[in-house]
């Protein structure tokens, strides 16, 4: 099997890989489990100090490397140079702040003896990543993984292999010794037999539903540790005290981020009756305002899709959509020409069961709700199968507490965009997956936390109950 990269703005092979042979992803596994003893049992601040060079690495060069990503998914260059600084932000965060996050801390005793817990690595994380986010993603598992003391082995997309490799030699130039970050270039069809390796401690998964249920049913045969992120249908709310034009100003940007691929971009726009038409007449207006081209010129803010197979189905989602009663108030087309663009397109009067009611949309595709109340929209945002992100605006203080309490998300901002942030645990909950990334319980997600009491005096023989 050949890992092609296809230029998303043209449809053009630009370099192609072939697969990694069983005897070389044996050698990997291998190297892997060889230096996992050596790497964990080097001084915390011996691995941060490879996260800070990391670092230093990206900012460096974050316009070579935003070109690789653009290159091979797409997204526009202003937005891959900022996606490199932002793994910077990352390494340097759990550089500073990861060796407190994994110290060992005292728990209170008695007089008889003390006790603590430490938080030990596990040995080997297999990180099967999306295409989207191709080096984020990568490296808000990888730097708390790596700073624990663990090893990682990377299964990226199999359309951008190149940033796959140049992450690999990112951590080599860091200072990472051979073996501590590998990648592993296979297709979907082998991961399993990775998962069920010995040598591989635990596994993380960011993608599809389909994905996601795969990895962790093997996983769970093989009784080992998962982390899944999948998608998401995230709800935009507005509510009549909001102060419209800036809630429309950033539902454009939220939506259209990434191209409109990414799962905590906001999909789903809920709006009281009182302002829905002012919204959504600005919000009309601004999504038609968009520059979309080529993504490596500055000017442009709309890029293509990664795949020809995600633009087809994105098709697919609005066509059925709009046969089944929704009304299109912009685009709903492809573009003509070479590569895989998808025109801004507004949907409003979605009706229940249609794929913009219950599916992800991934491009720049936004469904309007009216509804009548908070109430209401509090009831609608929660109608989905997903749970990942949310953004609710409002100035009344009690409507800002209901939305943090009752909306079912992993992350709910208000007056603001949903974005990552080292500093934040990052999840879902139902069917956008399980477990956090990212502060200190995504560090935290892939270690032994392990209980250690030492009595000061031999203790004598007693009952207990587990």
């Amino acid at each position: 099997m050949t890992l092609a990269s296809v230029n998303p703005a043209t449809g053009e092979t630009v370099a192609a890989f072939e697969e990694h042979s069983v005897d070389e992803v044996e050698r990997r596994l291998a190297g892997s489990a060889g230096v996992f003893r050596a790497w964990s049992a080097r001084p915390v601040a011996e691995r941060a100090a490879v996260l800070a060079r990391a670092a230093d690495l990206l900012d460096a060069e974050r316009d070579a490397l935003g070109r690789v990503m653009t290159l091979e998914m797409g997204k526009t260059l202003a937005s891959a140079r900022d996606e490199a600084a932002k793994c910077a932000l990352a390494c340097r965060h759990y550089a500073k702040h990861g060796p407190a996050m994994i110290a060992p801390r005292a728990i209170d005793g008695d007089a008889s003896h003390r006790g603590e817990v430490r938080h030990l690595p596990l040995g080997a994380v297999l990180a099967v990543m999306p295409w989207n986010f191709p080096f984020w993603q990568v490296i808000r598992f990888a730097a708390p993984a790596l700073v624990a003391g663990n090893v990682g082995l990377l299964k990226h997309a199999s359309n951008v292999p190149q940033c796959a490799l140049a992450l690999e030699d990112l951590f080599r130039r860091a200072g990472a010794p051979p073996g501590v970050f590998q990648v592993l270039l296979i297709g979907a069809a082998r991961v399993e037999s990775v998962v069920s390796d010995s040598r591989v401690a635990a596994v993380t998964l960011t993608g599809s539903e389909p994905a996601g249920r795969a990895v962790a049913a093997a996983a769970g045969r093989h009784l080992k540790k998962t982390v899944l992120e999948l998608g998401g249908s995230d709800p935009f709310i507005v509510t009549a005290s909001a102060d419209v034009q800036r809630a429309a100003d950033t539902a454009v940007a939220a939506r259209i981020v990434n191209n409109g691929q990414s799962c905590i971009a906001a999909k789903r726009f809920i709006v009281v009756d009182d302002v829905a038409d002012a919204f959504t007449a600005a919000f009309v207006e601004r999504m038609r305002a968009l520059r979309t081209g080529v993504p490596m010129l500055a000017e442009t803010q709309l890029g293509p899709l990664a795949t020809s197979a995600i633009r087809d189905e994105l098709e697919a989602q609005v066509h059925e959509t709009v046969s089944r009663g929704a009304a299109l108030l912009l685009g709903g087309h492809r573009l003509p020409g070479p590569g895989w663009f998808y025109a801004p397109t507004v949907l409003a009067d979605i009706p229940r069961g249609s794929p913009a009611s219950e599916q992800e949309l991934f491009g720049p595709v936004a469904s309007i709700f009216r509804t009548r109340s908070v109430d209401e929209a509090i009831a609608v945002a929660n109608d989905s199968p997903f749970g990942l992100g949310a953004s609710a605006w409002t100035r009344d203080p009690g409507e800002a507490e209901r939305f943090a309490q009752e909306i079912e998300a992993g992350s709910v901002f208000i007056n603001g965009m949903v974005a990552s942030d080292p500093r934040y645990p990052f999840g879902g909950v139902k069917r956008s997956g399980y477990g956090r990334e990212l502060g200190e319980w995504g560090l935290r997600e892939f270690v032994n936390v392990k209980t250690v009491r030492t009595w000061l005096v031999p203790a004598s023989p007693s009952s207990s109950t587990e």
